[in-house]
């Protein structure tokens, strides 16, 4: 790069010269032609030609004496010629001296800027090595290849003299021992040259931690560099990691699958599948079990080249420092309870797929899903389909035709034992999409035959084809080991290891961790360059037949999945909310004392009104169960009607949207889902029943009525309240004693037995009260017996009990025709009241006792519409906010309560086109890459 602008900079400078000794000559020819020849006036108009024709003729008149011009002396013409060419070098000595300076200056503006168009390259000298740095390096690769090359040929010369002998065909013993002492050095050679092969790598894993070294300072100066200019594109793996996670979720009806590539790693369970993986991501970020089942769902791991060594889970935003061991606690502590809790239902392992990403200095590029192990036996704490749902997730996954497979074997059992095999051969059998890997390599030289292992790894045991067989390392037994001390036990491992030599056919590249990860990496994308095209065509074709479905059947909707269509009845349900503090205050009264008297009639009438009825002292007894009624239970019913009154009138609202034009049916589920929560869930504030008791006290001590308007609303609501009572007895009594007589004849309807009783029992109760229209509420002992032997007469037997539940609805009927009849009495004594007051002819007790039952309900219904509109509708308001927030988290609820045809189609018609729109632009990145 230097070089380039070295060479710039020297072309720039010639043109500059050139340029300037250009302008010197041309401002001194031009000076020279004005000097020698100046224009004479006659010449202006002539063109050029007719100019140098006359300099012409003018010199041809001069060099001729006949024409009359006569030669000046010599001395004078000597004199002449020196003056002039003095002259002449003068103007000379100028106009170079003003070339050259103004040529100067020329040059210095264009060097200028060019210069401040260079870009700044002062990061290359804190990237790039300098000084000794760079020399060593440099010495390093020099005397690497050096020794490759001379491995090499000393190899080729014991090749050819091992060819010669065996050419000629020696059979003399003399001959025999010279070619085995010729093949021992062969196999001497070929340790060194392992050893050559061993150190080369190693140099080059030296060089590589410099490079990734420099080339994470790149990253972190561009990184600070752009993060300040705009945002960091995503990484090619980035994009690619979002297309599968977008497909994970996505279910279809049509004939759909996701073929994408992705590394599935099986195995047997302990096989060492999970130790490989860390291998690969270069941290240990699994948690560890002795002999237990510890992947429990299937864990989607994507590697990406970063500055840092870091690690995420998709749904969360913090980042786990691979580096630390306290991170690392973390992240393994996380993924267990993750793969946990996504077991449910009392199963043992989850189809539920958790995705995390693993970026770092040096990973290469991919994706893994690693998968629960195989198991061949059940323990009684597995659920009886653990075995039947592991092999179904893995073939599913297997089943994938651009899937990589990557085999664990375990190296320290016998092969014959083996479950995965026989899987991965159902799938791929061609083997054209598998790898081999065999763990556990260094117990396996201890226990098993070499070259067993040699024909494993040669794919000469197996039935079974792949690609290519790698024999790995993974660790040493020990919890506690990183991934630094584990790579360099497998590096010293291979090095001395038995399986090298003599004869061995194991290639370098078949061994370590780091020549794994390369070779699944490189298959990986060329999977994904070769199948990702077809993809992205069979989802633009799935595409475009949901769209002509959608169209066919909702024309004049667009299409809006469950999020949009839930923000919308969010912001319905919010305005109904709204709506509730636009109500009248005549309104709110209305609605709050019917619901008031709706809670408190019964207990006006049963525990005051009648127990003071059959009292001697009506206002005293009446006075009495006031106050204790306001002291008790009176505040928390009122609180109780006016919540039950907020409910109501928030519920009319709901229903009054349904009948407008513009109201969408799909909404109607979640709204009353919503409400019903919320309703659930608010509670009226706890100092609103002392406040209110405060106030109810204070009224119910005022026992006098102070002009005629509030008498006769105390009248026509005591006789609207008796009205409405003595419906009911009718009801009650109807029940009881069975239709009347015309009923009977017009709608073929007859009387019960026990109808029959009640109508005689009845018939002498009516005696009794006849004979005595104020009777008491109770019967006396000979009232029951005269009631019995009468009944006995007409052969009707009944007993005191029954006497009495006849009693009661007869007595009340006939108490409340009283209590209308003193209303109608009363309903103009009201001036007689204001002068005799309680010792009135009239007796209008009932009038006052429901006149002060009347002011308490506007009193209360007064301070529970300011409370409403205050402070509960604000506070409904808030758990609405909450019961929604918590509805949008929760995507389950959502789908149960957001469904239908048109909310199925549409939210597949989103997930493809959102698939496809990351697909085409994964597809672009992909073509861009160099």
């Amino acid at each position: 790069m230097l070089r380039i602008y070295q060479n710039t900079y020297r072309r720039t400078a010639r043109k500059a010269v050139v340029y300037s000794t250009k302008v010197a000559c041309c401002n001194h020819s031009t000076l020279c032609r004005i000097t020698s020849h100046p224009r004479r006036p006659q010449d202006n108009g002539s063109s050029s030609s007719n100019g140098n024709h006359q300099r012409h003729e003018e010199f041809l008149l001069a060099g001729n004496p006949a024409r009359g011009w006569q030669m000046p002396p010599p001395s004078r013409g000597y004199g002449m010629l020196v003056v002039r060419i003095l002259r002449g070098a003068l103007k000379l000595r100028y106009l170079v001296l003003g070339g050259a300076i103004g040529g100067g200056v020329s040059l210095s503006k264009k060097y200028e800027d060019w210069k401040d168009g260079l870009p700044d390259f002062k990061w290359l000298e804190d990237a790039m090595p300098q000084g000794e740095r760079w020399s060593q390096f440099s010495r390093n690769l020099i005397e690497v290849g050096s020794l490759v090359k001379n491995a090499i040929d000393v190899a080729k010369d014991d090749l050819k003299a091992k060819t010669t002998v065996a050419a000629l065909g020696i059979t003399s013993d003399e001959s025999r021992k010279k070619y085995e002492k010729l093949q021992s050095q062969v196999e001497t050679l070929q340790t060194e040259i392992m050893n050559v092969q061993i150190k080369y790598q190693k140099e080059l894993e030296k060089m590589e931690k410099e490079n990734r070294e420099l080339r994470q300072q790149y990253l972190i100066l561009k990184t600070n560099k752009k993060t300040t200019a705009k945002k960091i594109k995503k990484s090619l793996i980035d994009m690619y990691s979002e297309v599968l996670d977008e497909l994970s979720g996505y279910d279809t009806g049509y004939t759909m699958a996701d073929h994408l590539p992705r590394v599935v790693v099986v195995g047997d369970q302990s096989s060492g599948k999970t130790s490989v993986l860390e291998s690969i991501a270069k941290a240990r970020i699994f948690p560890r079990g002795s002999g237990e089942m510890m992947t429990r769902a299937p864990v989607k791991v994507t590697l990406a080249e970063g500055p840092y060594h870091v690690a995420q889970f998709r749904d969360s935003d913090r980042e786990y420092d691979l580096t630390k061991e306290s991170d690392l606690q973390e992240l393994r502590r996380d993924v267990e309870l993750r793969m946990r809790a996504s077991v449910r239902g009392g199963k043992t392992v989850s189809n539920e797929v958790i995705s995390m990403t693993v970026k770092g200095p040096g990973l290469q590029r991919m994706v893994l899903v690693d998968l629960p192990g195989i198991i061949s036996t059940m323990t009684v704490d597995m659920a009886s389909d653990t075995k039947d749902s592991i092999h179904q997730m893995t073939k599913h996954y297997m089943s994938n035709p651009n899937a990589i497979i990557l085999c664990i074997q375990d190296g320290s059992v016998d092969a014959e034992r083996s479950n995965v095999t026989d899987l991965v051969m159902q799938c791929d059998p061609l083997g054209r999409r598998t790898i081999f890997v065999l763990t556990k390599v260094d117990l396996a030289e201890e226990l098993a035959d070499p070259d067993r292992i040699r024909k494993i790894l040669s794919g000469k045991l197996f039935p079974m084809k792949a690609l290519g067989y790698y024999a790995v390392v993974t660790g040493r037994g020990r919890k506690d080991d990183n991934i630094d001390a584990i790579r360099q036990y497998e590096e010293d491992f291979f090095k001395n290891s038995k399986l090298f030599h003599r004869r061995g056919v194991i290639m370098p590249h078949q061994v370590t961790s780091r020549n794994l990860s390369l070779a699944v990496s490189d298959r990986f994308w060329k999977m994904v360059r070769e199948t990702i095209e077809q993809q992205a065509d069979a989802f633009k074709a799935t595409r475009f037949n949901l769209e002509t479905e959608w169209k066919n059947n909702f024309p004049r909707l667009r299409e809006s999945g469950r999020d949009e269509l839930f923000d919308k009845a969010k912001g319905e349900i919010l305005d109904e909310v709204v709506t509730l503090s636009q109500i009248s205050a005549k309104k709110w009264d209305d609605a709050l004392n019917s619901k008031l008297w709706e809670k408190l009639s019964n207990y006006v009438f049963e525990t005051i009104y009648l127990p003071a009825a059959q009292s001697d002292s009506f206002n005293t007894m009446v006075d009495i169960k006031l106050r204790q009624w306001a002291e008790q239970a009176l505040p928390a019913k009122s609180v109780e009607a006016g919540w039950e009154a907020l409910q109501l009138e928030f519920i009319s609202l709901m229903e009054r949207s349904k009948k407008t034009q513009d109201h969408d049916g799909i909404f109607d589920q979640l709204k009353s889902a919503v409400v019903d929560e919320a309703i659930r869930r608010h509670s009226w504030e706890d100092k609103a029943i002392d406040m209110l008791r405060v106030i109810q006290l204070n009224t119910l001590e005022d026992r006098f009525v102070h002009d005629k308007q509030e008498w006769d609303s105390a009248v026509k609501f005591l006789e609207t309240s008796v009205n409405a009572k003595l419906v009911q007895t009718e009801e009650t009594l109807a029940q009881m004693f069975g239709p009347g007589q015309l009923r009977r004849l017009t709608h073929w309807q007859y009387l019960t037995q026990d109808q029959q009783k009640r109508r005689g029992v009845k018939n002498e109760l009516d005696k009794i009260l006849k004979n005595d229209t104020k009777h008491l509420p109770t019967l006396t002992h000979d009232e029951l017996t005269t009631v019995r032997k009468n009944l006995q007469r007409d052969n009707v037997d009944v007993d005191t009990d029954y006497i009495r539940q006849t009693w009661f609805p007869v007595y009340r009927k006939h108490f409340l025709q009283q209590a209308l009849q003193r209303a109608k009495d009363c309903r103009k004594a009201y001036y007689l009241y204001t002068q005799q007051g309680a010792e009135c002819e009239i007796s209008c007790s009932d009038v006052v006792l429901f006149w002060r039952i009347q002011q308490v309900i506007k009193i209360t219904g007064n301070a529970l519409r300011q409370q409403v509109i205050n402070r509960e509708a604000r506070r409904l308001d808030k758990e609405i906010k909450a019961v929604l927030d918590e509805f949008s988290d929760d995507e389950e609820k959502k789908g149960y309560l957001l469904t239908g045809k048109r909310v199925l189609l549409a939210e597949e018609l989103i997930k493809v086109r959102q698939i496809q729109e990351k697909l085409e632009e994964f597809i672009n990145s992909l073509n861009q890459e160099k």
